[in-house]
């Protein structure tokens, strides 16, 4: 969820800091061009204002009273051209220079400075120049005219090259960029706080929901931070947990008194049945089947207690060998598989692994139990024992009839028994008892089919301590 979540906050936040700095950056360009364009309108007021004396004579020779005027305004013009590199003239109505610097520069018949002197012939300072660009190469231009008696007699010409400006707009530009960076990686760290500070608790509630899945009914949702709403679910959580662990624990304590209760009636059914039987003819068919059925019935309530034991028992974990065990329960069953003309073979190599030996022993006898059982006269049942990454296996396998798909997915369910084994002997509750077990310790017990034919059933168990 985090892994969705951050990402969401982290784009949102990017857009923010993104129309938050486009605009800054706009603004700051155009900040810096209009400061150098005051500057530059300053510049050709001061020109203006020299040059509104300088006075053009008969052919357009100087009065000579003018020349020191005249000198001025050039002096002045070049030594602005040699300190800033900046082109600048003043130039009659004709376009003619009344001085420029430097001297080959003059009004072009078209482009940015024609149209600047001619908006300043109007009487008025030319327009604002361009928004330049720090990837673009342009000049900065600026009119302004020479008034004198109303009327305009000349047009000062100012020319600027951009790089200076441009360099300054992207110095700018970076340590615009540099603070939406540092606000990035500051709003990300807050970012990763802030899931952190909600998600911390479903984490908690996953896995405390995960643990009660596989068997630890004691798990509980430990008191954590987060807001309130998440703080009010894992209480009600824990009240249900609690409820759910109430119950079952009744239903186990009803499952083992009530199994326990019957016993002794029914052993006392029994005795009176045994007692009835010898005043009957040995051959008696009715008290042969009622002795039967009697027998059954003892065996489902020893079964009901011992599966009522083993959802409430705690596992025995130690370090085990399995292959070991494994060995000494094929041993143990292979005289009751020759006598059914069954062959019992094993693979047992040295695998340790996480069990309760007993716990592991009796699931072993009932998987072989179960596979020598169904097993017809000369078919085979193999045992192997194996492991991979963090589970240590036991697989048995038989050549039996095997079981359909939807059998496959009941196999194991209480009293559940498949109808073509109805008339084998067995309560169903022997797989239950054995997986109930099983997941005590944290292992598992599988079921599927056995290529060409029979049963694959495996049981697992942890390599290494949870």
């Amino acid at each position: 969820m985090r892994t969705r979540l951050l990402p969401l906050l982290i784009v949102l936040m990017a857009a923010v800091l993104l129309a938050l700095g486009v605009p800054l950056a706009v603004s700051m360009a155009a900040s810096e061009q209009q400061r150098v364009v005051v500057d530059r309108i300053d510049d050709t007021a001061r020109f203006a204002a020299l040059a509104q004396f300088v006075t053009e004579g008969p052919g357009g020779s100087r009065h000579t009273g003018t020349d020191e005027r005249w000198e001025t305004l050039r002096s002045e013009l070049d030594s602005y051209y040699g300190v800033y590199g900046i082109r600048a003239g003043v130039f009659y109505r004709n376009g003619s220079a009344m001085a420029n610097a430097p001297g080959d520069w003059f009004v072009p018949p078209s482009g940015e400075v024609r149209e600047a002197f001619d908006e300043a012939l109007l009487s008025r300072r030319s327009h604002d120049p361009q928004q330049a660009w720090p990837w673009q190469h342009s000049r900065l231009v600026v009119a302004s005219p020479v008034i004198r008696d109303g009327d305009v007699i000349a047009v000062v010409v100012t020319d600027s090259p951009t790089g200076p400006l441009r360099l300054r707009i992207l110095h700018g530009w970076l340590l615009i960029g540099a603070g939406e960076i540092a606000a990035m990686l500051l709003a990300v760290g807050a970012a990763l706080r802030l899931t952190g500070w909600v998600l911390r608790p479903v984490r908690v509630l996953d896995a405390t929901t995960h643990d009660i899945a596989t068997g630890r009914l004691k798990s509980r949702v430990a008191a954590a931070g987060g807001p309130p709403e998440l703080r009010r679910l894992a209480h009600s959580f824990n009240e249900m947990a609690d409820h759910v662990e109430e119950v079952l624990e009744q239903q186990r304590a009803f499952v083992a008194d009530a199994s326990h209760q019957l016993r002794n009636p029914l052993s006392a059914l029994l005795l009176r049945i045994e007692l009835l039987a010898l005043e009957l003819p040995e051959d008696n068919e009715e008290i042969a089947s009622v002795r039967t059925e009697g027998k059954r019935l003892a065996h489902v309530l020893d079964d009901l207690l011992d599966l009522a034991l083993a959802e409430h028992a705690e596992a025995d974990l130690s370090l085990t060998d399995i292959g070991a065990l494994a060995e000494e329960r094929l041993a143990a069953w292979t005289p009751a598989a020759e006598a059914q003309g069954v062959r019992l073979t094993g693979d047992c190599p040295a695998t340790t692994g996480w069990a309760d030996p007993i716990t592991l022993s009796s699931a072993l006898d009932a998987v072989i139990d179960n596979a020598v059982k169904f097993t017809p006269e000369g078919g085979a049942v193999e045992v192997s024992v194996s492991f991979e990454g963090d589970t240590s296996r036991v697989v048995v396998t038989d050549t039996g009839p095997g079981l359909t798909e939807e059998e496959l997915a009941r196999v194991g369910d209480r009293f559940w028994r498949s109808g073509r084994h109805q008339n084998v002997k067995g309560s169903g509750l022997g797989l239950s008892i054995t997986r109930a077990l099983l997941e005590a310790g944290g292992g598992s017990i599988a079921y599927g089919p056995h290529e060409p034919q029979g049963l694959r059933v495996t049981v697992s168990v942890p390599r290494f301590r949870a």
